[in-house]
């Protein structure tokens, strides 16, 4: 998920209780629920070696057992600082077993939020490096942001700087979710939601029960992820079933979230010769349709062979899903695109950010540059 959703999340689990069992708590389940992502430095290298490194090693099983220990000595010492600086004890003093097992709380939160949607996380590493995939939220959920957000707002930084942040963050936000390509319907039901947040803290009404307001929301965030998965799951058996309704056996399939929209899904489905791109409803079975005509799956040939052994695509292909190549022959070699179908269409001639490469080769097939 986005930082934004990890944030949110690991601020209502501190207002729905949480941050009364020990000091400094809300501090440690924000870090906590953030703290894996420090691979995103992988970045300033370079976008493919990101893929490499991204989601692996800080995010696995190992890294997952020694970060609440760090997490938690890190605010043991914080804490200390405090209480040399100042005086009066504001809030529960420091509990070093709650502080440890706020600390498990956060830092785990991170990898299942990201496994929920279709980017996938390995959380073996860094003894396996299987990706594992939820295939559930779509990667930046609004609706999400709504549930984990409205309590952590009613609650939080009453002073006029922290009124301002989160005036210009629910402006950001919704500036984001109105130019979105999604339905005008979900653009009003965002706008009623903000609306309400707004007019809830502007009245002060819920200042007497935040805590039971934000651990409300917090089940409801929940029960909405399991709506979701539970349509993911569904839309995986209509869509076999469509698929075999027409004598195609499928072998791996993949359910795609549709952002704002939880009662949509599109997804692509291989059998051993093509992929197929579909879309429907999970609650209307016959709404199904495939989107593209079949597209064949083709071994790489020796050109498309030379192009993979590119240092620059060694990223890319460690985490692609659904593989596609394209050769198309130049006057004096050829240029190979790759394409990940979860993310790039296949006639897609430029990336959208993520998922396709591009590597020129001559006519010995050596790599001459990347495109």
């Amino acid at each position: 998920m986005d930082p934004i959703a990890h944030t949110l999340f690991g601020a209502t689990l501190a207002e729905a209780g949480l941050k009364r069992k020990t000091a400094l708590a809300t501090t440690t389940l924000v870090i906590g629920a953030n703290l894996p992502d420090i691979d995103g430095l992988a970045m300033l290298v370079s976008s493919d070696y990101a893929l490499q490194f991204r989601r692996g090693w800080t995010h696995g099983i190992l890294a997952l057992m020694i970060w609440p220990f760090l997490l938690a000595g890190a605010m043991m010492g914080i804490d200390r600082l405090l209480q040399r600086r100042k005086s009066d004890q504001k809030g529960p003093p420091l509990h070093p077993e709650w502080l440890l097992a706020i600390s498990f709380i956060g830092v785990w939160s991170h990898p299942l939020l990201d496994w929920l949607n279709t980017y996938g996380v390995r959380l073996l590493m860094p003894f396996n490096d299987t990706w594992f995939y939820g295939d559930t939220l779509f990667i930046v959920d609004p609706w999400f942001w709504l549930l984990t957000g409205a309590g952590v707002v009613l609650a939080r930084s009453k002073s006029k700087l922290g009124v301002a942040g989160w005036i210009v963050l629910g402006s950001a936000l919704t500036a984001l979710v109105t130019t979105a390509e999604i339905p005008l319907a979900a653009k009003f039901v965002w706008g009623v939601g903000i609306f309400f947040i707004a007019a809830a803290r502007w009245s002060g009404r819920f200042q007497n029960s935040l805590q039971p307001l934000a651990l409300t929301l917090l089940t409801a965030a929940v029960l909405y992820t399991v709506f979701m998965y539970t349509g993911s799951r569904m839309n995986v058996h209509h869509a076999r079933a469509f698929l075999a309704d027409q004598g195609i056996e499928v072998i791996d399939i993949m359910s795609n979230p549709l952002p704002a929209q939880p009662l949509a899904r599109t997804g692509i489905a291989a059998s051993e010769t093509h992929y197929y791109l579909f879309r429907g409803s999970w609650v209307k079975p016959e709404s199904y349709e495939l989107l593209e005509e079949p597209i064949p799956i083709e071994p790489p040939d020796e050109i498309v062979e030379a192009a993979l052994q590119s240092p620059d695509v060694q990223g890319l292909m460690n985490w692609i899903r659904f593989p596609h190549y394209e050769v198309q022959e130049l006057s004096d070699g050829w240029r190979v695109i790759i394409r990940d179908l979860r993310y790039v269409h296949p006639e897609a001639t430029e990336s959208p950010g993520i998922g396709m490469d591009a590597i020129e080769l001559d006519r010995e097939l050596d790599v001459r540059s990347r495109k």
